[in-house]
């Protein structure tokens, strides 16, 4: 492993997307998700999307310098909104409906905001968390490419799926946070894995011919992702597919018109929930740190020193890496300094 500062990070993440046709904005709005994942911990969906980022790219599979729209109300008064993200980055759509959502829920007290035609979101949490900083509650979901098999299967039907919920919290406190995989692990987690040459827990992979293992490379070499919680994990994935694939237009994954290419498409839904428009926000925010601090304060389980809420070991790891660096595996920077090269960016 070696460590690298997040500021270089976001210069060099900054000029690499810039590099394949990238307007300054968007690229900027690209590389901070990229590296805000990394300080959160989830190197999965971090710098380590250099390359693959740049290959998409310049196989046409993301539009690099296509701009993510708004489109006009179906009707007057409605609580939603679709953008468009014209196959361009999927990172600046994502804020453009996120920052929709916060502005029409102001207004209306609940807001929707789907995304057609959009490429990587990134970290999902990442949007949940910009809502609950404007003091609202969160949720969102997506698909994805076909990557995990159904309860009961062995083929790719289903992304990875992510579900995402935010809560705000009373001043200077960071948001109560939910942010997974309908997958038991994430496909980025397999990638890191297969990067540091280690294997997956079991029960998270089934190679090509449906046997379990905890191999990273049989999932890439045509095996499957399996979703967490049994049946109750794939059934989130079903409801992720309908809600973010159905209401975006994208479509179910699985199914033809869906994007071509693995990572290609996340149809994409973000809501947000004004608390004064529900209850007196006052007593609610109180409510919630009565309830953080008798989680918090419960009895740890046998060999756990603490009971963390959830988002605390994203905030806990974000403030560790923003002060001593990022670790990256020698080969995920190998692959980031190559990818520089060949786009002429000085790393």
């Amino acid at each position: 492993m070696i460590t690298i500062s997040s500021d270089r990070l976001l210069e060099i993440s900054r000029a690499v997307i810039g590099a394949v046709g990238t307007p300054p904005e968007l690229a900027n709005d690209v590389a901070e998700s990229l590296v805000e994942g990394n300080l959160c911990g989830h190197d999965s969906h971090g710098v380590m999307r250099l390359p693959q980022y740049a290959r998409m790219a310049k196989d046409g599979k993301v539009l690099a310098a296509a701009r993510a729209t708004l489109d006009t109300p179906r009707r007057p008064g409605l609580a939603m909104r679709r953008v468009d993200g014209h196959w361009g980055w999927g990172q600046p759509a994502a804020r453009l409906a996120t920052r929709t959502a916060i502005a029409l829920a102001a207004d209306t007290g609940v807001a929707a905001v789907a995304i057609d035609h959009c490429n990587h979101v990134g970290r999902l949490g990442e949007y949940a968390a910009m809502i609950a900083d404007a003091g609202m509650l969160a949720f969102a979901t997506c698909n994805a490419g076909p990557a995990v098999a159904p309860f009961g299967g062995r083929a790719r039907v289903f992304g990875t799926n992510p579900v995402t919920f935010a809560v705000p919290r009373l001043s200077g406190k960071r948001p109560v946070l939910v942010d997974f995989a309908t997958a038991g692990v994430a496909e980025g987690k397999v990638r890191v894995a297969l990067a540091k040459g280690a294997q997956v827990p079991p029960g998270n992979i089934v190679d090509v011919h449906g046997a379990p293992t905890v191999e990273p490379k049989a999932f890439y070499d045509g095996g499957s992702l399996v979703a967490f919680g049994l049946h109750k994990g794939s059934g989130l994935s079903v409801m992720a597919e309908l809600l973010g694939g159905g209401l975006s237009g994208l479509g179910p994954s699985c199914l033809p018109g869906f994007a071509s290419g693995f990572l290609a498409g996340n149809g994409t839904v973000i809501m947000a929930f004004n608390i004064e428009d529900f209850t007196p926000r006052d007593q609610y925010l109180e409510r919630v740190e009565a309830f953080c601090a008798k989680v918090a304060s419960s009895q740890p389980a046998q060999g756990v020193s603490e009971v963390l809420l959830p988002g605390d070991p994203e905030w806990r790891s974000r403030e560790a890496r923003l002060r001593d660096g990022v670790p990256l595996p020698e080969a995920t920077w190998a692959e980031i300094e190559k990818t520089a090269s060949e786009l002429g960016v000085p790393v």
